[in-house]
């Protein structure tokens, strides 16, 4: 399992899966590394991404300067988050183009994982 602040010092060439509504992104970098980023869905919980701000082309091309995770299962005013358990994980990744924030939401019951998962694809 790779950490999302692998990505700091890397220049990301590709990113695909960055909309949101989507459960997984693929970061694929210039020093021939692919990472994804994604949930494996279980049962009673739901996992993807919420809201981008920023632009992610400005993540292409330039090596990533800050690649840090916060999570927190605080309210969100004017945003429903529904189901009985729910976590909020902040990804800000940044290069000299400009700063990008994928906003992941997490729901269950509160019996089931609502993280996002990070790995380095083989």
């Amino acid at each position: 399992m790779a950490a999302f602040s692998d990505l700091k010092g890397k220049t990301i060439i590709s990113i695909t899966g960055a909309t949101v509504g989507n459960d997984r992104i693929t970061f694929a970098t210039a020093e021939g590394k692919s990472y994804l980023m994604y949930h494996s869905q279980d049962c009673c919980e739901g996992v993807q991404i919420e809201d981008i701000a920023g632009d992610v082309n400005d993540l292409i091309g330039s090596p990533v300067l800050q690649a840090d995770e916060e999570s927190n299962s605080d309210p969100i005013e004017g945003v429903e988050a529904g189901d009985e358990s729910f976590t909020w994980t902040f990804y800000r990744i940044a290069t000299a183009k400009g700063l990008v924030v994928l906003r992941w939401l997490g729901t269950s019951n509160g019996y089931y994982s609502e993280s996002v998962d990070f790995e380095e694809e083989t």
